[in-house]
């Protein structure tokens, strides 16, 4: 259950950690079916990252139910197109996507710099503005997109663009500890009772 306002850390991986994507095409038209079903159901898009097997997403929902069926759109729109172009049939993803509510502000920051790292702590990089696929350069560096939403977190960071993206750098500059990786993974404290007394949640944070 996701609430209107609450931001989201959403992650879905490949099934039994296969590739879903095999060139830059599919990451763009992977890019595009996001923006296609967040903007249709009102869901705002702060921060992603796409990996080989998996993607990660920090975004808000504005009205109930927006997050379940962006995603399901999503799901469906990009599957389709992927099984058409590689000849596969059957589904692309590892169950439901896990999707863990940001609580405060400093978890939302954590999480933050946790999706625009992953790809320097995968070793796909050796800094992150030089990956394509992720949200780093548009706010560390000023690069446009034009459907990110801009969350009143990031706009707090400074006065103007130049120094929130001085700041966003700065903030991205630290990596972050082993304590803060365990956080993201399994998430916020609050959290973790009701993913324990609930078997699906359960399941999936082993």
């Amino acid at each position: 259950m996701h609430f209107p306002g609450c931001s989201v850390h959403v992650m879905h991986r490949g099934i039994n950690r296969e590739a879903i994507f095999g060139d830059d095409v599919d990451r763009h038209m992977f890019l595009a079916c996001l923006d296609t079903a967040t903007s249709r159901y009102g869901v705002a898009v702060h921060v992603f990252a796409l990996m080989t097997n998996h993607y990660h997403l920090l975004v808000t929902p504005s009205r109930d139910q927006a997050l379940a069926r962006a995603m399901r759109g999503l799901g469906i729109r990009y599957t389709l197109y992927y099984n058409r172009k590689y000849g596969r049939i059957g589904t692309l993803w590892t169950g439901r996507y896990r999707g863990i509510p940001i609580c405060d502000d400093h978890y939302w920051m954590t999480c933050l710099r946790y999706i625009e790292l992953n790809p320097v702590r995968a070793k796909m990089v050796g800094r992150p503005e030089d990956y394509r696929w992720s949200t780093y350069r548009t706010y560390a560096l000023g690069e446009p997109h034009h459907w990110i939403v801009h969350h009143d977190r990031y706009r707090a960071l400074g006065a103007n663009a130049e120094e929130r993206q001085m700041a966003y750098r700065a903030l991205c500059n630290e990596p972050l500890t082993e304590a803060e990786l365990v956080h993201q993974r399994l998430g916020p404290e609050d959290f973790l009772p009701k993913a324990s007394a609930d078997p699906v949640l359960s399941t999936a944070l082993a």
